[in-house]
C-alpha cells in the first residue's frame, strides 16, 4: 500500500495521464484478486467503504430499483445492525419486512424462507455466518429457494469470507457484502458483489456524484485501501485452509478447557460454525466484569463490536432464547491468523482464574445480603 500513499498518487478515475493509469491498473489487479476469492467475475466487484455501506446499498438500492415488482424483504432477526437498521429505515418508507426467527442454534432454514415468500417479495437477506456466535447458515439451499422463486438473494458474508470457502455461484448469491479488515486488510474498504447475468441485478446508487464503480457507488476510489484489500485477498486464497485448520484446533482447546470449569455453555451451533469463534456463557458471572478483569491483555467482547457501547444484553443471544442473566454472562472469543498456542494457554489460565474469583465474590455477596 505504501507507494500509493506517496509517489503513486494518481486518481484511478483520471484517464488522461499515466499517473491515473497506474492507479487504475493497481485497482483492477486488486479487483481481480478480490473476485477470485469469492468466485465472481472481476466486473461484479464494487468497492465500498466497508460491509456496512455495502449492506445499505444492497437493501436500499434493490428496493428503489425494483419498485414496480414489489416492496417486500425477507430477513432474519439476528442479522448485523447494518441490515436490521437499513430494514427499519425502509419500513418507515412503506416497505414490508418479514423477520424470520433463528432457532436456538442461530440457524435460518430454507423452509422458513420459502414459507415467507410473497408475490411482492423482491429480496431475501440472510447472513452467511453470524458475527456473535459464528453459526453458518445453509446459504446454498436458501439461495436455491430464492432462485426457484425468482427472488434476489443478498447475503452479508463479512464474517465468512476469508474464514471458509465462499463461492457466489455455487451458493446462488446475487448480491453479497464483505470487508477488507476481516481478512487482514486495511479498515475503511470493502466490496459488494453484484451479479451481472442470470440474473442481472440492478441497484440504484445511494451515493451520487460522478458515476464511479459502474454507476453504483460514486466517489474517488481509495487506491491504497483497495491495493491492501487485493493483497489480503491474494494471501487469503493461499493460507485460508491452513488457517482454518489451525484456528479450529486452538478454538476447541480453549473451549474444552473453559467448559471443564462447569456452568459454562456454548452459544450457537457446534456443528455449523466458523472455525475461529466461540461464544460462551459463564453462569453466575457478569460478562462485563469478566471482560474488565482481562481487557488489558486479552481482547474479547460481549456482543458485536458495532453495538458494544450498549449495556443491553446481546439481541442475538436473546433471539436464541437465552434469558437476560445468561446473555449478560456471555463472552465472544475470536481467534485470528496470528493467535498462538501460548496465547490460548494464557487466556485459559486468566479467564479460569478470574471466573472463579468473580463467582466467589458473588457468592460472598449473596451471603452478606
Amino acid at each position: 500500500m505504501l507507494p500509493y500513499f506517496t509517489k503513486s498518487f494518481g486518481n484511478a478515475a483520471s484517464k488522461t495521464h499515466s499517473f491515473g493509469w497506474e492507479a487504475e491498473e493497481a485497482v483492477e489487479y486488486a479487483r481481480e484478486k478480490v473476485a477470485e476469492l469469492v468466485g465472481s467475475e472481476t466486473k461484479e466487484i464494487i468497492f465500498t467503504s466497508g460491509a456496512t455501506e455495502g449492506a445499505n446499498l444492497a437493501l436500499k438500492g434493490v428496493i428503489e430499483a425494483y419498485t414496480s415488482k414489489g416492496n417486500h424483504i425477507i430477513t432474519s432477526n439476528i442479522e448485523h445492525k447494518a441490515v436490521l437498521d437499513s430494514c427499519k429505515h425502509l419500513e418507515k418508507r412503506g416497505v414490508e419486512v418479514t423477520y424470520l426467527e433463528a432457532d436456538r442454534e442461530g440457524l435460518i432454514s430454507p423452509h422458513q424462507v420459502e414459507e415467507a415468500i410473497q408475490p411482492n417479495t423482491v429480496l431475501i437477506a440472510v447472513m452467511y455466518a453470524n458475527n456473535e456466535v459464528g453459526t453458518i447458515n445453509p446459504i446454498k439451499e436458501i439461495g436455491a429457494v430464492a432462485r426457484k422463486h425468482g427472488v434476489l438473494f443478498f447475503s452479508d458474508a463479512t464474517q465468512a469470507v476469508g474464514k471458509i470457502a465462499v463461492d457466489v455461484n455455487n451458493d446462488h448469491i446475487d448480491i453479497m457484502t464483505f470487508s477488507s479488515h476481516k481478512i487482514y486488510g486495511p479498515k475503511g474498504i470493502g466490496a459488494l458483489f453484484v451479479r451481472r447475468k442470470n440474473p442481472r441485478v440492478r441497484l440504484v446508487e445511494q451515493i451520487n456524484g460522478g458515476g464511479h464503480e459502474r454507476g453504483m457507488r460514486s466517489g474517488t476510489l481509495n487506491v491504497p485501501g483497495i491495493v491492501g484489500f487485493g493483497k489480503a485477498a491474494e494471501i487469503c486464497a493461499i493460507e485460508m485452509q491452513q488457517d482454518a485448520t489451525k484456528l479450529r484446533a486452538l478454538r476447541d482447546k480453549l473451549e474444552r478447557a473453559l467448559l471443564e470449569a462447569g456452568e459454562v455453555f456454548v452459544n450457537g451451533s457446534k456443528a455449523h460454525r466458523l472455525p475461529n469463534v466461540t461464544n460462551l456463557s459463564f453462569k453466575g458471572v457478569e460478562g462485563q466484569a469478566l471482560m474488565m478483569s482481562i481487557n488489558k491483555e486479552i481482547a474479547v467482547s460481549s456482543g458485536s463490536a458495532c453495538t458494544s457501547a450498549s449495556l443491553e444484553p446481546s439481541y442475538v443471544l436473546k433471539a436464541l432464547g437465552l434469558d437476560d442473566e445468561l446473555a449478560h454472562s456471555s463472552i465472544r472469543f475470536s481467534l485470528g491468523r496470528f493467535t498462538t498456542e501460548e496465547e490460548i494457554d494464557y487466556t485459559i489460565e486468566k479467564v479460569s482464574k478470574n471466573t472463579r474469583q468473580l463467582r466467589e465474590m458473588n457468592l460472598f455477596g449473596s451471603y452478606n445480603n
